[in-house]
This record gives structure tokens, sequence and C-alpha cells, in this order.
């Protein structure tokens, strides 16, 4: 068997398992959240109980931001370029697509269906505004600004990398849900990473200090099962290939750390001029 025949066999396999493999993906990625998780409450804790200098405390959180772009930046890339060799990668792309679609039952595409809906544009544009009316509301001027900024410009970002690349989508039944314009990368895939991540750091950073270290793992499981769970939504239903879902996990998870070590580095200068006019 040829290295071409022995890949087709296994895409296929994975395909005809789409649910099983789904779940087993999120089991697995829900341990490796919690594990940089705590590398971040051991590395990179509130800069108030921190007992590191602030400069090194500031320069550990963004090189932690700036390891997590540079990872996301390269499996973008990789994938990018998969797709610009050749059509091999997109006959494997479609043939585990029909096996998702010959093996999935009508119950768990409806289920889906729902699921999706959680990454539409229209749920986050309501949700979004409503949160930065909030912060508005409390005050939170430049957490806001932070916020309408990640989720403003990963829409923009996806607009142009959709351009860029004018993937054409794969055929998918109009009942269930209705999707146009291109397809890579996937634009449920990046706003459900930014949306649901920016959201739980918003809430922590606006939480009282006790209780948003109790929520914090709570808080980042939950976006990270979201997220993952509206991107694979969007295998099952047939409107979007696997490799535009994995590229819109990687340039979501990439602006969303560019955004949060913004937001980092906006707060230490703000402290740092304060301390000195104070």
């Amino acid at each position: 068997m040829s290295s071409d025949d022995f890949s087709a066999v296994a895409v296929f396999t994975l395909g005809s398992h789409g649910l099983l493999l789904f779940l087993a993906l999120l089991v697995l990625l829900l341990p490796i959240a919690t594990a940089l998780w705590w590398l971040a409450q051991r590395y990179a804790i509130s800069a108030e109980t921190s007992a590191l200098p602030a400069g090194r405390y500031l320069s550990i959180r963004l090189v932690a931001g700036f390891a997590v772009l540079v990872g996301a930046a390269a499996v973008f890339a990789e994938i990018a370029e998969e797709l610009g060799d050749g059509k091999r990668v997109g006959e494997l792309d479609q043939l585990f697509s029909d096996a998702v679609r010959d093996s999935t039952p009508a119950a768990a595409l409806q289920v889906f269906a729902w699921v999706t809906r959680l990454g539409d544009t229209a749920s986050l544009s309501v949700l979004g505004f409503a949160v930065a009316l909030v912060l508005l509301l409390r005050g939170r001027r430049w957490l806001a600004l932070g916020w309408v900024l990640a989720i403003s410009g990963n829409a923009l970002l996806n607009t142009t990398l959709k351009a860029l690349f004018e993937r054409t989508r794969p055929m998918h039944d109009s009942a269930l849900v209705q999707a146009g314009g291109w397809s890579f990368p996937s634009g449920h895939s990046s706003g459900a990473v930014v949306f649901y991540g920016m959201l739980a750091y918003v809430l922590l950073r606006s939480l009282p200090p006790a209780t948003a270290r109790h929520a914090s793992l709570p808080l980042v499981l939950l976006a990270t099962a979201l997220a993952f769970s509206v991107g694979c939504s969007r295998v099952f239903l047939q409107v979007h290939f696997a490799t535009d879902v994995l590229a819109g996990f990687a340039s979501g998870t990439a602006w969303l750390a560019v955004c949060v070590a913004s937001i980092e580095l906006t707060r230490y200068y703000d402290r740092t001029r304060a301390t000195a006019l104070g």
C-alpha cells in the first residue's frame, strides 16, 4: 500500500468515527488547557500578588503570549502552504467530510446545528455589544476598548484571509444551516476562540481577586470546550472542511494572544505611570 493510499484509509477511518473522534479530542484538550492554566498560575500570576519585579512579570506574560502567537501562526502557515501546493489536501478533506456525513446520526447533527449558533455573527454581535455596554457602565473603558478591538479585529482578519485564499465551501444541507462566502479559514472557529477566550479574560479581570482565583480554571475550561465544539460543529454540518476549522483555531488563538498581551502591556504602562505620578 502506497503512502497516499494509507493516508486515505486513515482519514476515512477517522471520519467514519467522527463523533468518537470529537469526544476523544475534547477529553484530551481539557487536561491540556488545565496544564496551561497551571503554568499560568505558577509563572504568570497576578501582578498584585507576584513576588517578581513588575518588569520581569510583564516580560513573562508577553513572552508567553508571543510563544502562543508564533505557534498558532506556524500551524496556520503550514495548513495554508499545504493547500497551495496542490489538490491532495483538498481530496483528503473531502474524503474526511464525506465519511463524517455518512456516519453521523441525524439527531447528533441537530445538536451540532444548535451548538453552531453559539458562533454565529448575529449571536456574537449581540453578546459582544452587551459585554461592552456592561464594561462601560462599570467604568472599565480600557477593558471595553480592548474587548471591542479584539472581536472586531478578528472579524476583519478572517474576512481578509477568506478573500486571500478564496476556497469554496463543501456542499451542505441548507435545511440544517445556511452558510455563504468563502471557506478558509473558518470564521466560526476563529470567532469562537477569540470571543469566548476574551470573555473569560474580561470576567477574570472584572471579578474580585479572590473570586477570580477560584473561577479561573472553570472559566478557562468552559471557554475551551465552547470554542472547540463550535468549530467542530462546522465540520459535522458540512459547511467547512477540517483544515478550515484547524486554520480558524490557529488564527483565532494567534489574535487572542496578541489582544491579551496588548491589554496586559497597557495595564502595566498605566500602573507604572500612576506610580511615577504618585
